[in-house]
């Protein structure tokens, strides 16, 4: 009697046949600094206990950390915002930017947020605000 072989199973198809897997963390955020803080502590030699000094450290760093995170975070919202109120101001004025070594001028028509940098329509050409090298009044 012949037995049928099982499905091969490869190391590699071990790994990826799981598409519950996480990914790792590319960041140090503070849930990774907390999980090592109570590793350390549950690992750490009775005999030799870790410094008060130490942990009131780390527990401090955390805190730092936690308060750069959010700083940083607030820094690019109010980045963005900026940008937002500068592309917007454009609207009706009558703006230049380059195309092909040249300087075209034109008016502002509108301004699209969609993309991380906004978009300001110049007679209905769309242009990253970065690309606008001059604005004018427009002349009544």
């Amino acid at each position: 009697m012949a037995i049928e072989p099982a499905a091969a199973v490869t190391a590699t198809s071990m790994y990826t046949a799981n598409p519950g897997t996480r990914a790792p963390k590319q960041t140090m955020d503070s849930e990774v600094f907390l999980s090592l803080l109570v590793t350390q502590l549950r690992n750490q030699d009775p005999s030799s206990p870790m410094d008060t000094n130490q942990m009131i450290s780390q527990t401090t760093q955390l805190a730092s950390m936690e308060q750069l995170t959010t700083l940083t975070t607030l820094n690019e919202e109010n980045f963005s915002l900026q940008m937002r109120i500068a592309a917007s101001a454009l609207v009706g004025k009558e703006v230049s930017y380059e195309k092909d070594g040249e300087t075209v001028k034109g008016v502002a028509d509108s301004v699209s947020f969609v993309n991380s940098v906004p978009t300001v329509s110049i007679d209905g050409v769309d242009v990253d605000l970065d690309a606008i090298s001059g604005v004018t009044t427009r002349a009544a």
